[in-house]
């Protein structure tokens, strides 16, 4: 038994090593050190079926290390999933099922999309969580189900550790008490720049001891018995566990145990006696039959009966008439969750005037109660952002349902956890302030790489809120949301267009940024729900001839409004666009957006950020009112008039622009 093990690991340390010459790029050290580790998992512990990578109750496995995705594609390949010698042969080329970096959307097997180090950890930490919730909701429903019921599965390495976004997951982890959580960590303490003795020496056992997590050490990463018995081991734990192996990077290589094999295609001559070593086939991407046949029949007899259990419970489900679970059963297999929103049933008098973070706060509640399968938190300032559902616990090991989710001060770590979550199926959101939106950046990217329906709630969006200071003064930020590809920024400037972006957010699955003030708007003239699903709109048209555009997003928008009134009496005939979102109003058709913005008229930008986003609709940066600097410590309106940005020096400043002759 022993022996057929270890010809199937060394067949797999062949063909990462095939796969990284072919490609003469990749990392092998890892691929050497790593596959004993991966193998065991795969052969002896994780559930899954080769033939239905998408079987719900298959245990998830998360490969943070993405550097090491050689050997997870050749662990595929050889446990029968969909990837083909002539795949593994296309590794590192453009279109093909084998990129540098897993990608749930191309690769059979593959549960998640891998960004930078450590951001893996958190996506791992989300998706335990969400089998929890999940699997609770489905226990209040049936206590005997066996549709949830799964481990998650993440491989990491130094470099994971060593990022701050992995302590801030495994932190919350361990608070949360997930024990279905574990950690496979390859330690060679070896990366790209050599032994990392001189910066990364905590002792890595107190330091999960302390975060709540069950630890084991083997000391020999590379003895399959010692791996296949602290997994057992680790999986007996009723806490998150960390598994850490002692490996050397390279093994077996002339420059074992050195940075000069971390990254970048052994020499052939390497290769070569290697594979003499391992007693492999010498030819490149050549596996033995009996490999194959080994592991195939290990995994069936291991996980054939409960897949089948499984499938049964599933057909039972489909036609027991339970509404709630049938509703449930569908979004799992679909991931597609829409929430009934119409905005225009929503109608307020004219004297309506609210601070839109309480108007928001009251429509999350709203639709909260529509679906158990929308839920999210926020960095520990859920009282200043008021997002936050009433009526339900803080979700915690005790209260596995609660839809309120603590995460702490650990921006980051929130947009992983909340990718990992929404990986599931469910709707997520999270909040925090707009000057935080740098921290999100990873979670966000990722959010939108893999089209995952995560809203991002951002609030005291300008330097309005001035008093702590030109640090805390959003400047950049909403640049740096609306350049992120697949995401969909929003800056609403009343209730309406808010209530225009919850039906947006329940009838769509994909990232969507919303960025809010903090202070009281009352409902404007001419504001649309269905017309901000536009992405911008008039709210006010020239009087007899049309002298200029003022664009306007956000609170300006009445300031917008009210000087285009004041400039009618300096001869001016302005109209007055909402642009609540850019990236819609692009998509739409040259016709819509030439009847909102007519060719050949100025136009004129109204908004405190930075000038960047609206090259689009200006020739000229000078025709956008923003900032290119930072703000400033005061009171607002101080710091308004030192910006150019109060009433009056706008007044002055839209009059000299649209009357200039150029």
């Amino acid at each position: 038994m022993i022996e057929n093990d270890l010809n199937a690991v060394n067949e797999i340390k062949a063909l990462a090593l095939d796969m990284i010459s072919n490609a003469k790029s990749g990392y092998p050290g890892i691929s050497l050190s790593g596959a004993p580790i991966l193998y065991t998992l795969y052969a002896k512990h994780l559930n899954y079926h080769p033939e239905n990578p998408s079987w719900l109750n298959r245990d998830r496995f998360v490969l943070s290390s993405g550097h090491a995705s050689a050997i997870l594609y050749a662990t595929l390949h050889i446990c029968g999933f969909n990837i083909t010698k002539e795949d593994l042969k296309q590794y590192r080329t453009i279109d093909s099922k084998t990129p540098g970096i897993p990608d749930k959307e191309l690769t059979p097997g593959v549960d998640v999309t891998i960004g930078s180090n450590g951001s893996g950890i958190s996506t791992g930490v989300g998706i335990a969580f969400a089998e929890r919730y999940l699997e609770n909701i489905l226990k209040s429903e049936d206590e005997n189900q066996v549709l949830l019921n799964y481990r998650t599965y993440i491989y990491c390495s130094d470099v994971d550790l060593m990022e701050g976004v992995s302590y801030e997951a495994c932190s919350f982890a361990g608070a949360q008490k997930l024990d279905k959580l574990m950690l496979l960590c390859d330690i060679s303490k070896v990366t790209n720049d050599g032994n990392v003795s001189t910066n990364f020496i905590e002792d890595l056992t107190k330091r999960f001891e302390s975060m709540g997590f069950y630890v084991d050490t083997v000391k020999d990463g590379n003895n399959l018995k010692l791996i296949d018995k602290a997994i057992l081991n680790a999986k007996k734990s009723n806490q998150p566990s960390v598994l850490f192996f002692n490996t050397i990077i390279g093994n077996g290589t002339r420059n074992e145990n050195k940075d000069v094999c971390f990254e970048g295609p052994l020499s052939s001559d390497d290769v070569f006696n290697l594979k003499r070593k391992l007693n492999v086939t010498v030819a490149p991407f050549d596996v033995r039959k009996d490999s194959v046949v080994y592991i195939k029949n290990l995994i069936n007899n291991r996980v054939g009966a409960k897949y089948n259990e499984y499938l049964e419970y599933f057909n039972k489900i489909k036609n027991s008439g339970n509404d709630k679970l049938i509703r449930l059963l569908y979004l799992l297999v679909n991931k597609e969750l829409t929430i009934p929103f119409e905005s225009l049933n929503f109608k307020f008098n004219d004297s309506y005037n609210e601070n839109l973070l309480m108007t928001n706060h009251k429509l999350l509640n709203m639709v909260a109660q529509k679906s158990d399968c929308f839920i999210g938190g926020s960095a520990d300032v859920a009282s200043t952002t008021k997002v936050y559902i009433e009526n339900t616990a803080i979700a915690s090991s005790v209260n596995p349902l609660g839809r309120n989710i603590n995460f702490g001060l650990r921006e980051e770590a929130m947009g992983g956890i909340l990718n990992g979550i929404s990986l599931s199926g469910i709707k997520t959101y999270c909040s925090t302030k707009l000057i935080h939106a740098d921290r999100l950046k990873v979670p966000m990217r990722l959010s939108a790489l893999m089209h995952l329906p995560v809203t991002y709630f951002f609030t005291h969006d300008s330097i309005r809120y001035s008093e702590d200071g030109p640090f805390f003064e959003p400047v950049e930020q909403l640049t740096l949301l609306r350049s992120i590809p697949n995401f969909v920024t929003f800056r609403p400037s009343d209730i309406n267009e808010l209530l225009g972006i919850w039906e947006y957010i329940c009838k769509n699955n994909q990232p969507i940024g919303v960025v809010l003030g903090n202070e009281n708007m009352p409902k404007l003239s001419n504001t649309n729900p269905k017309m901000t699903l536009r992405g911008g709109y008039i709210v006010k048209k020239e009087e007899s001839r049309l002298d200029g555009i003022i664009i306007a997003t956000g609170t300006e928008l009445l300031d917008a409004l009210h000087l285009a009134s004041d400039l009618k009496n300096e001869n001016l005939d302005l109209r007055v666009v909402s642009m609540p979102s850019i990236e819609l109003f692009l998509k739409e058709d040259k016709t819509y957006q030439e009847q909102i913005l007519p060719p050949r008229i100025k136009r004129v930008i109204l908004e405190p950020s930075n000038k960047l986003s609206w090259g689009f609709f200006v020739s000229d940066p000078k025709y956008v009112i923003g900032l290119n600097d930072f703000g400033y410590s005061g009171h607002k309106e101080e710091v308004l008039k030192k910006c150019g940005l109060d009433y009056e020096t706008l007044k002055i400043t839209l009059y000299k622009l649209f009357m200039t002759n150029d």
